[in-house]
């Protein structure tokens, strides 16, 4: 039997439900959207590296103000019943932690994605989670682009965000939502 017939264990596109998807196992990251599965890329070297570098800056943070927990992918996150998501980093205020589970979170107060250089990655990053997010209420969402080598900051205003800024190399990103908080962008991307 071919390996491709395991797809056949699996329901079809379009029919999967939430704890079908919840039941997967494995360790690739996994998102779920209106019953279909989409399996992302498996990350780079420099992907993880600047995930690493700004997970420990965010928990650095929010470990001297005891105001949350952060956590790195692959920690799946509800956005409404349906569309759930796996941020490159989260992170939630401690006054919302009864929204924290132990298969997923309802929301999320912070979220960071780093863009992956396929063009449909792209699109998912820059566009479709931007506007997901938004209407998930995440209230900050960083972009964090390898490509363009920049960091877009944004922050939820009624139902769509707002730029707080987009910074670039010889800048510091900063945020809205959590006070003293920054990057130095141009650290960010030359990491070795």
């Amino acid at each position: 039997m071919p390996a491709w017939e395991v797809a056949y264990l699996f329901p079809a596109q379009g029919t999967w439900s939430e704890p079908e998807y919840l039941a997967l196992s494995g360790n690739r990251l996994v998102e779920f959207s209106d019953g279909t599965i989409e399996v992302l890329p498996m990350p780079t070297e420099l992907h993880q590296m600047i995930l690493k570098f700004l997970l420990d800056l965010l928990h650095a943070h929010v470990s001297r103000t005891d105001g949350g927990v952060v956590l790195p992918a692959a920690l799946r996150v509800q956005l409404w019943p349906g569309k759930i998501r796996e941020p490159d980093i989260v992170f939630m205020r401690k006054a919302n932690e009864a929204r924290r589970g132990n298969e997923f979170w309802i929301g999320a107060d912070l979220v960071m994605e780093i863009v992956s250089g396929d063009a449909k990655d792209r699109e998912r990053d820059l566009v479709v989670k931007r506007a997901e997010y938004a209407r998930g209420r995440i209230p900050e969402y960083w972009i964090v682009d390898p490509e363009t080598r920049d960091i877009t900051v944004l922050t939820l205003r009624g139902d769509r965000y707002e730029e707080h800024g987009v910074f670039q190399e010889g800048q510091t990103a900063t945020s809205v939502l959590l006070p003293g908080f920054s990057a130095d962008v141009s650290r960010v991307f030359t990491l070795k």
